[in-house]
């Protein structure tokens, strides 16, 4: 890879969390107050983050890392279309929609990031729940908005998802 190829893929990756932070404020400010996540800003944020991590790939010449922003996308948002499948009323669909976007995000980092990312914000989301359950004295039925918690946990595996891993697998001896 020459210095302009290697220039490119990292404007190009720059670009896409620059995005993905952008996004992250918006979506999460929009889904407090109106507890839902436009498709205007979602559904296109599939092809900027993904098209930009990948092309970051290609041009980087990472093979495994392109099929980690390919298969981190895709993974997030088989799990979270099962879960609406099972139980429609625990998720909404914009959390399915956003589920590329951030399993994109995370699986440029690595496999680590989606399983530390994806597991995060729903441990952020439960934990975030009893608090407001406890607080407010609002029931179990009380709708709570997600997004903000999936893109929480996203950014924790974006920024810490390798090393929580490697801990996690240090902590029951497996590293």
């Amino acid at each position: 890879m020459n210095g302009v190829t290697a220039a490119i893929a990292a404007w190009a990756a720059l670009a896409a969390y620059l995005w993905f932070v952008s996004i992250s404020i918006a979506l999460s400010v929009i889904d407090f107050e109106l507890q839902r996540l436009p498709d205007a800003i979602v559904l296109p944020s599939i092809g900027v983050v993904a098209g930009l991590l990948s092309l970051s790939a290609v041009l980087g010449g990472n093979w495994a890392q392109l099929i980690a922003v390919i298969g981190g996308a895709a993974a997030l948002f088989v799990f979270y279309f099962v879960i609406v499948l099972v139980y429609p009323k625990g998720m909404g669909g914009g959390d399915v929609k956003l589920a590329p976007v951030v399993g994109a995000a995370l699986g440029y980092i690595g496999w680590d990031a989606v399983i530390v990312g994806g597991f995060a914000g729903f441990a952020i989301g439960a934990i975030v729940g009893l608090v407001v359950m406890a607080v407010r004295r609002v029931g179990r039925k009380h709708a709570l908005p997600f997004g903000p918690w999936m893109l929480a946990g996203a950014w924790l595996g974006i920024v810490l998802g390798p090393q929580i891993m490697l801990a996690y697998l240090r902590l029951v001896g497996l590293q």
